[in-house]
């Protein structure tokens, strides 16, 4: 007879033994009645420790869930699951602009489109819409009661100042004359909402970093120095913000160099030339540590915006030789558009430096979107800094302003990103 499966001479033979073995016949009987008796106890013990095991990976997973799901601070609602905000096109909209220029005074001379004499209103009148989802609309009276208590600051350079001056515009409406002021007291224009006990608020640091350019009135430098490791020189008035808003590119573009000051900015020796994406990603790295040891994630909301694009060389969407943004009134239909301006190897900076960061920042990626919206900047419309000569007068695209944009316009929208990132993130 063949051995059944399974079988073999080593079991075979133990089973001849067992037969053979008065002692085992005698003890089998109780072993059965033991495992008969405590069956129940044995495999409650087993269940009862596999139980702990998984209740405390399903406790892990859960502690894992509600941390994923914690609402940041000044939250209350969620974008729609996989949308890109920064991802979408421009659409007509009636209901734009969302305040009249006219009606907010708080706007600098060089953003007053309209009543610099710009003949058009077109540019105002469009919307950001994100592919396959819709931004939540803005809303002045709900920002308000987020700011209830808050201090929110803007940093950087003039485009942070327009986006500020934008911010205020949009809530202006709301807040009766005698409940709001606007004070200028050195590197700050701070904007008070009494009522509310909030302040929105600019700091002019168009490095970040200190640089020989941080007077707030004189700062048109042509020879640009930022001190190495000088973050603090600005951030401690930075401190016990609750809502920050960070920007800097404007400012970096001068050529592919740049100089770093190890010292005094009068000490050539000093001095040392860096490339300029070198330089700014010290910029970011020190920004980045500055966060890290001085805002609270559980308190605060820190925000970064992208490169605000020139259009300063008509060429590149198929216009004349040495023509810009002056005359533009239509924006630019190609969606890959991407001005040399807007140069990506600063953008990968950014993406290196915040993508191995652990610090909470939201980026606001502005770039792409904006760089359709040729028909956006100031171009002549504005107040100029010096009276113009002859020469320029007789060819406007000379001393058209292709970097800073009309107001109501542009960083309106970039505001509406703003609140759906502050409230719905």
């Amino acid at each position: 007879m063949e051995s059944p499966p399974n079988s073999s001479p080593f079991s075979s033979s133990i089973l001849r033994k067992v037969r053979l073995s008065p002692f085992l016949l005698i003890l089998l009987p109780f072993i059965v009645l033991v495992v008969i008796l405590y069956r129940e106890e044995f495999t409650s013990s087993i269940f009862v420790q596999l139980d702990f095991r998984v209740s405390n990976q399903q406790q892990n997973s859960t502690s894992r869930i509600k941390k994923s799901k914690q609402k940041l601070p000044f939250a209350i609602g969620e974008t729609e699951e996989g949308c890109d905000i920064f991802s979408g096109k421009w659409v007509w909209d009636e209901k734009k602009p969302l305040y009249e220029e006219s009606e907010c005074p708080y706007i600098t001379a060089q953003l007053t489109c309209q009543a610099n004499g710009r003949p058009d209103k077109d540019y105002q009148h469009w919307r950001w819409q994100p592919h396959g989802c819709s931004l939540p609309s803005f809303n002045a009276t709900l920002l308000l009661q987020t700011l209830r208590g808050k201090r929110m600051l803007f940093v950087g350079d003039s485009l942070n100042r327009g986006q500020h001056h934008s911010l205020i515009c949009l809530v202006n409406g709301l807040i009766p004359e005698n409940d709001k002021s606007m004070e200028t007291v050195g590197n700050f224009d701070v904007f008070t909402i009494k009522d509310y006990n909030a302040t929105i608020e600019f700091y002019w640091a168009p490095f970040l970093l200190e640089s020989n350019a941080d007077d707030a009135v004189k700062h048109r430098i042509y020879k640009r120095i930022v001190r190495n490791g000088s973050i603090d020189v600005h951030g401690k008035y930075w401190k016990g913000a609750d809502i920050i808003v960070f920007n800097t590119y404007l400012w970096w573009r001068s050529g592919y160099r740049f100089n770093i000051s190890e010292g005094s900015f009068d000490d050539i020796k000093n001095i040392v030339e860096v490339s300029t994406e070198d330089a700014y990603r010290m910029a970011m790295k020190s920004i980045l540590r500055w966060i890290k040891e001085n805002m609270d994630p559980k308190k605060t909301r820190v925000f970064f915006t992208g490169m605000s694009p020139s259009h300063e060389k008509s060429t590149e969407w198929g216009g004349e030789p040495n023509k810009n943004c002056f005359n533009e009134t239509k924006m630019i239909e190609d969606p890959n558009y991407w001005g040399s301006d807007s140069r990506k190897s600063i953008m990968q900076v950014i993406g290196e430096e915040f993508g191995k960061s652990k610090v909470p920042i939201s980026f606001l990626n502005i770039t792409q979107l904006s760089n359709y919206r040729r028909d956006a900047h100031t171009s002549i419309y504005k107040k100029q800094w010096n009276p113009l000569t002859p020469e320029q007068l007789a060819n406007p695209f000379s001393y058209a302003d292709c970097f800073h944009w009309c107001l109501p316009g542009l960083p309106d929208t970039w505001n509406e990103l703003l609140f759906a990132k502050l409230l719905y993130p």
